[in-house]
């Protein structure tokens, strides 16, 4: 699929020579399977880690982590609504969450760390939990990146690197 959009974005661009809006549209679309691409790539890797997971008990009562899932899921429903619905409120609440996700990254790392400390018997399971919550977090990440894209489409404002911060300082400089 992403195949087939990116040569319909192509053949748009070529064909049609879109202006502003439009332009924004599908410059933001190629851009957006990208991240979506990456992010189906990231849930097999989390897959994957929960079936050598299964074989093995329950390292400890996972809160954090489903916590974790739940909201990179809300992130990716709401980014993809917010895309839909030309909605840039709803994409900058979606930057907003990420925070929470890796707020909870470091946390359920830090705790796995002391796991492994404290019994070599825990390092398997517990690596493969890591790697899940970073997954999640690349997740959550590629979310941020499509809400970013489309504040850019809806406000033609590019907020990446904190780069509208950047451009009020220099408003008020050069006033």
């Amino acid at each position: 699929m992403e195949i087939d959009i990116e040569n319909t974005c192509l053949k748009l661009l070529a064909l049609r020579q879109p202006m502003a809006a439009d332009l924004r549209f599908i410059t933001s679309a190629m851009k957006i399977i990208t991240d979506l691409e990456r992010m189906g790539d990231q849930a097999v890797n989390i897959a994957e880690r929960a079936i050598s997971l299964n074989q093995e008990p329950q390292l400890k009562p996972y809160i954090d982590i489903p916590k974790m899932a739940e909201i990179a899921q809300s992130m990716v429903k709401d980014v993809l609504d917010a895309f839909v619905n030309s909605d840039p409120k709803l994409a900058r609440s979606v930057c907003e969450r990420d925070d929470l996700v890796d707020g909870l990254n470091d946390q359920v790392f830090r705790e796995l760390l002391t796991f492994m400390m404290s019994d070599l018997q825990t390092i398997t399971r517990a690596v493969h939990l890591m790697i899940v919550c970073r997954c999640l977090e690349r997740i959550a990440d590629h979310a941020t990146n499509i809400a970013e894209d489309v504040i850019f489409l809806v406000d033609a404002r590019v907020i990446k690197h904190h780069a509208d911060a950047k451009e009020e300082v220099e408003g008020k400089s050069n006033s």
